[in-house]
């Protein structure tokens, strides 16, 4: 499904064949989940190859590298060199952009002085389909911020997602919810929320989340558009007497809500609000879309 014999990664300084990668069974990142890596999306524009916001991806993934004290140097540019050539290697335009940072060999629980830079692509469509989701409220709850840095995407984290996601998956629904550890709604298992309330949009603020790119272009878009916006904690309660409701993502992009547990939304999903910002986020990433000015007062 992600590659075949002549798929092409780039790994420490090469470009070479995925199917010639090796790693260490000692590597710390396999043992620990002590790596960080990133989603980033490719679309065929009428400008060729077009890497969405590929600078505020690959400035998230040096952060990440730098709380997890994970060695990292390479620049913004070149990681943004490596990825158009990674794609025109492998003939791509439409594709999914998968850096993927990890550690030596290590069995110690100090990060390596070592580490390990792979980076992949392949054609993936919306992660989470193009049909309205039944959602599950799940069991389990979004890390405490101060037990991990939440803000970054650590490979480790991500037994929350898949805990998350096989729970719901087995009950028949096709995405977990979950709340932050004070109760409030917090994302889904691979993306963020939003609700739609008497016109207005809502979603929860930056701290106990993952402040996803996805997100922070569909709230600048609303500005623009003047779509009123606001981030704030919401309760599992007030989210089941919203109107409407989307997540958003990197491999999601924006995608609407059918249903939340028991509760189904009573707003049709092309009248609302997370329709029309779907297609102006498609609009977006296609270099398509007509930016309002906004009046300076």
């Amino acid at each position: 499904m992600y590659y075949n014999e002549n798929t092409i990664v780039y790994h420490n300084g090469e470009f070479v064949k995925a199917k010639d990668i090796q790693i260490s069974p000692y590597n710390q990142s396999l043992h620990y989940g002590n790596g960080v890596f990133e989603g980033i999306r490719s679309y065929d524009t009428d400008c060729g190859a077009k890497i969405f916001k590929a600078e505020a991806h690959y400035k998230r993934l040096k952060h990440g590298a730098k709380v997890m004290s994970i060695p990292f140097n390479y620049s913004e540019k070149e990681l943004i060199a490596i990825s158009y050539k990674l794609l025109e290697l492998n003939n791509l335009k439409d594709a999914y952009i998968r850096p993927l940072i990890t550690m030596g060999e290590d069995m110690s629980l100090k990060s390596n002085t070592q580490s390990l830079f792979t980076m992949q692509c392949w054609e993936w469509g919306q992660y989470m389909g193009d049909q309205l989701l039944r959602v599950k409220t799940s069991k389990f709850q979004r890390p405490n911020p101060k037990s991990c840095f939440v803000e970054a995407k650590v490979t480790g984290h991500y037994t929350n997602s898949v805990l998350s996601t096989n729970e719901v998956k087995s009950l028949g629904y096709d995405e977990a919810l979950l709340l932050d550890m004070n109760g409030y709604v917090a994302e889904c298992s691979g993306a963020n929320v939003f609700m739609e309330k008497d016109n207005k949009l809502y979603t929860p603020p930056k701290g106990n989340i993952m402040p996803g790119i996805t997100r922070s272009t569909i709230i600048e878009m609303c500005k623009e558009e003047n779509i009123s916006v606001e981030e704030k904690l919401f309760t599992l309660e007030e989210f089941k007497e919203a109107d409407s409701a989307f997540f958003t993502g990197t491999a999601a992009e924006v995608i609407g809500l059918k249903s939340i547990d028991e509760y189904v939304f009573p707003k049709d999903w092309k009248p609302s609000i997370g329709f029309q910002l779907m297609r102006l986020y498609k609009e977006e990433v296609l270099g398509k879309r007509h930016k309002k000015i906004l009046a300076v007062k």
